[in-house]
């Protein structure tokens, strides 16, 4: 009881498909370049909101601290800050450009015959597991039948083309399941990334006076500061961690940019100073906002000496 390898690929090899380039999701600009700007955009425009907010007295029964503690409390300016995020954001977007200019060109156009794959995948693991069923009581003959398999495919490793079941199965696989998988694997992957570099720097003393205290100037964090680092802090942090994850889950280049434009959203959202009650990114996990206030107070640091 074995598929007929040969005879599958056969079928792969005869469904033909053209590639051509994929074209740009925004304005014609080539998404290896979109994948610079949106991230940027999005820090600024929603820190800009977060800043009207505040400058219009809006929502401050949200707010987490009042102005006058803002104006006590911090020990760097704001225009301070707007210039030092201004510096990472451009280290980040020089090395994302030279990095952006060798990414490979995605092309579209062959996505029927790469699902067709994924059926055939899944009909080979069906038969794989036919021997196995009797085990956990499953009549694989009726469980075939059920899913309009025909069994000669099974008895005789005839190739036959997949059935509307597997179809649909391999389509929820290709559009669905790898690339969840994908945002999940770098999700997981920069958070780990991030918190090991960031409970080094608060573990040992000299990284944290040498890096780490310039992020901790401010007591009372908005959402300009988000990525107010020392530079070199956040380059390995943000920049490096990013980059790896993105790499490692094999996304596409608009796959990342919605990636990098989520984790820049995210980031800016949790340094707002807005405890917001129909904010989603408020109760994603128990890291946002009110949390990172109380890590940014003097007494919710945990620095080690």
């Amino acid at each position: 009881m074995t598929l007929n390898v040969t005879a599958s690929a056969d079928l792969y090899m005869m469904f033909s498909c053209t590639e051509s380039p994929l074209q740009p999701l925004l304005f014609g600009v080539p998404d290896k370049y979109m994948i610079l700007i949106v991230p940027v955009f999005a820090y600024w425009s929603l820190s800009l909101f977060f800043y009207a907010l505040d400058e219009g007295g809006y929502l401050s029964k949200y707010k987490l601290h009042t102005p006058a503690e803002f104006l006590k409390r911090n020990r760097v300016s704001m225009r301070h800050v707007v210039q030092d995020v201004l510096i990472q954001h451009l280290f980040q977007t020089i090395l994302g450009a030279v990095l952006a200019w060798q990414e490979p060109e995605t092309y579209t156009g062959c996505e029927s015959r790469n699902i067709l794959a994924w059926a055939l995948w899944l009909r080979h693991c069906f038969v794989r597991a036919l021997p196995l069923m009797p085990f956990i009581r499953v009549d694989g003959t009726q469980l075939a039948k059920q899913l309009s398999i025909t069994m000669p495919l099974v008895n005789s490793g005839t190739s036959l083309a997949p059935t509307k079941p597997e179809m649909l199965a391999a389509s929820l696989i290709y559009w669905i399941v790898v690339p969840a998988f994908q945002y999940l694997l770098a999700i997981f992957f920069v958070d780990t990334w991030q918190y090991f570099i960031h409970r080094t720097m608060h573990t040992h003393p000299w990284l944290y006076r040498t890096f780490h205290v310039r992020h901790h100037r401010l007591y009372v964090p908005y959402a300009f500061g988000a990525l107010y680092n020392h530079p070199l802090e956040g380059f390995l942090e943000d920049t490096v961690g990013s980059l790896l994850a993105f790499k490692i889950a094999g996304m596409s280049v608009r796959q990342g940019m919605w990636f990098f434009t989520f984790s820049t959203v995210k980031t800016v959202d949790d340094h707002s100073g807005f405890r917001l009650p129909w904010d989603p990114l408020q109760f994603i996990t128990e890291n946002n906002a009110f949390y990172h206030d109380i890590h940014h107070q003097s007494w919710g640091m945990k620095v080690w000496r």
